[in-house]
């Protein structure tokens, strides 16, 4: 199982409890230490669509001008985002097999993993 994100986020460190409560082994890709690969956030856009991929609650999509946010409409636009500001790319996402989850809910987490 791979978890995805930025260490110093709040929803990250409950996925992270979590996890480690349930004993899960894991491994972690920091977006600030590895800036997330274009071919695999493209891959998740298309498959899953940028609203699913991009977290448009966020601080970090919020304080995009609306000109910068229309560029998420397309899929080169969308990842291009994610590149230049990993910020804005929901958190966690959890790639365990063929499994992918979005977000941390741990309710939901306790049905899935």
């Amino acid at each position: 199982m791979t978890i995805y994100g930025i260490k110093n986020c709040d929803t990250m460190k409950k996925a992270f409890t979590y996890l480690d409560s349930k004993g899960v082994k894991y491994t972690f890709h920091d977006y600030k230490k590895e800036s997330p690969d274009a071919t695999w956030l493209t891959e998740l856009v298309d498959t899953y669509g940028v609203d699913t991929v991009i977290n448009k609650k966020g601080i970090t999509w919020k304080k995009l001008a609306p000109e910068v946010q229309k560029k998420a409409s397309t899929t080169k636009g969308a990842v291009a985002l994610m590149i230049q500001s990993p910020s804005m790319i929901k958190r966690p996402i959890v790639i365990q097999g063929k499994k992918v989850i979005f977000g941390f809910d741990s309710a939901e987490w306790d049905k899935q993993l």
